[in-house]
């Protein structure tokens, strides 16, 4: 029975990879994007670790630090994370009546949420952090033994992240609603990453490598020295692989704690779920009560608002939506702090330089949370219209007019979230002249050209079965990121020449040399063609593959 209870869910996940069971070229260019990506994690941490060990002892533990610090974080996110999605699969999961209707026991549901619970909320890091596994290893030389051990470390730590937060969430929801306990969940996992992201920033951890203020932190360092998080499994993870890194011992005290905590805290929650899970369920299936006073609609001047005022009632009752624009303010605030932060006095390049270096790099940045925050908001929002789209789709109105009214619709609010980066960010730096509207222009196109694209692979890998926005961000989700990057490189690496020309006679001479500005204006118009033509191809092909 346990098998035939994973058939529907694997055959689902290789279906939505791989349709018609065919390696196709989505999947193709998803493995070699996802490729490209580990490469640059491993490269990046590479030459980090390499500078942190060239200063000697200093270099080494705070290299070590940060490593047992990126354990203590995941598994915290991964805790968090997995009680979010325990309380959809266990209680409020569209097949569970048919489940419940079945002859199946409460454990064999168990084992089947908490696989696939596991699974879910952890394959990303599993992945993308080998990356950064594999740089320790080769700066600090470790053993054969490394690899073993981290086979050992990882999965434990995502089992016993997943075997705690399904125990927590058996236990929540048998005396809080299923529907509350989510959202108190989920503003308790908000709050701690912002908690955590506003404190780590305010330590203002850039003071560590610099050597003026290196007599403040001899206390600190003999103090972060010892081994962090010692009745955390993260700190057990850490610490395992740390020593070995170090000292090339294995601690079989620690790597005996991984292998049974799982089990353990499996084995709790089966008996809870045998104890429990009927009665939230139960509880799950009822409604919050309360009324509600019916008023006339106004009436809208056009098609358009009536659209707007759906995505703005869908957006502002879904909690687990809005709740995220606190995240976001937060990462706002670091963000700009950030460029407060940056000693552009202690640079030995000169300051305009360097400012305008850091105004230009910006650009990337900016490109690159647009892309993140459309891949969350964007893209599924035409999956979010689940079994009324049927109801859009018989209407009168052609489907590119509501693809672009959908468009038109989220385009403000990232305009003026670029808007707020690039211009804040160029008067902390100071910058004046063709670079403050070179930055404001180019942020501009890419934030355009990245919600179109989100949009239209939104569009063209729209899931209408999906129980949420989250459950239909798939595979689809990650291509329509690395491609958006790809493109935001690309016009940028295109246009370092042309602007590095104009705002060094800018620099020098204040002036902008005529076959410069004429160059630069060329790259420009090819950008924005490039972008709009890029834009309506993706859009104009998805619309054609949801006719059908």
């Amino acid at each position: 029975m346990a098998t035939r209870l994973f058939r529907p869910w694997l055959l689902g996940n290789l279906n939505r990879f791989f349709p018609g069971k065919k390696v196709g070229l989505r999947a193709i260019l998803i493995l070699a994007l996802g490729l490209a990506v580990c490469i640059i994690i491993y490269l990046g941490t590479l030459r980090v670790l390499t500078y942190f060990h060239s200063q000697n002892e200093l270099g080494v533990i705070l290299s070590l630090k940060i490593f047992q610090m990126a354990w203590i974080t995941i598994f915290a996110m991964l805790i968090f994370s997995s009680m979010v999605t325990a309380v959809s699969t266990l209680y409020l999961s569209s097949d569970n009546e048919i489940i419940l209707a079945a002859p199946i026991k409460a454990d064999e549901m168990y084992l089947l949420r908490f696989v696939t619970t596991t699974i879910s909320t952890s394959w990303m890091v599993l992945v993308f952090s080998l990356p950064v596994f594999g740089a320790y290893a080769r700066v600090f030389e470790a053993g054969p033994l490394f690899w073993p051990l981290l086979v050992l470390a990882v999965p434990a730590m995502a089992l016993i992240a997943s075997a705690t937060a399904m125990l927590a969430t058996v236990i929540l929801v048998y005396f809080f609603p299923a529907r509350r306990t989510k959202d108190i969940i989920l503003y308790l996992s908000l709050l701690f990453g912002i908690l955590l992201y506003l404190i780590f920033r305010l330590m203002r951890p850039e003071d560590l490598v610099n050597p003026d203020r290196y007599g403040e932190f001899i206390e600190y360092f003999s103090a972060i020295s010892a081994p962090a998080g010692p009745w955390l499994p993260a700190g057990w993870s850490a610490n395992l692989l740390g020593t070995y890194l170090l000292d090339g011992r294995v601690d079989w005290l620690l790597s005996g704690l991984l292998i049974t905590t799982p089990l353990v805290l499996y084995f709790a929650g089966e008996i809870a779920m045998r104890r429990w899970f009927f009665a939230g369920f139960s509880k799950s299936q009822e409604s919050f009560g309360g009324h509600m006073r019916f008023r006339p609609t106004r009436s809208f001047p056009g098609t358009w608002a009536w659209i707007w005022r759906k995505e703005l009632k869908y957006f502002l009752r879904d909690s687990s939506e809005w709740s995220q624009l606190f995240m976001v303010g937060a990462l706002i605030v670091v963000y700009l702090y950030n460029f407060k932060a940056l000693p552009l006095d202690r640079s030995p390049m000169p300051t305009d330089y360097l400012a305008h270096l850091i105004a230009f790099a910006n650009i990337g940045l900016v490109g690159f949370m647009a892309a993140s925050l459309a891949a969350r908001f964007v893209y599924p929002s035409l999956s979010s219209e689940r079994g009324a789209f049927y109801l859009i789709g018989s209407a009168p109105l052609p489907l590119s007019r509501f693809i672009l009214y959908k468009y038109l619709f989220y385009l403000p609010p990232f305009t003026l979230l670029t808007l707020l980066l690039v211009l804040v960010s160029n008067h902390l730096l100071d910058i004046k002249g063709p670079m403050q509207w070179i930055s404001l222009l180019l942020s501009l196109l890419l934030t355009w050209t990245t919600v179109a694209m989100a949009l239209g692979f939104g569009t063209y890998f729209a899931d209408f079965k999906s129980e949420n926005r989250a459950a239909a961000m798939g595979p689809g989700a990650i291509l329509f990121l690395f491609c958006a990057i790809l493109y935001q490189l690309s016009i940028i690496s295109l246009g370092i020449l042309p602007i590095y020309r104009l705002v060094r006679g800018w620099l020098k001479h204040s002036i902008m040399p005529p076959a410069d500005l004429l160059i630069l204006s060329l790259w420009a118009v090819g950008a924005v063609i490039v972008s709009f033509l890029l834009a309506f191809i993706i859009c104009r092909r998805s619309i054609a593959t949801l006719r059908k």
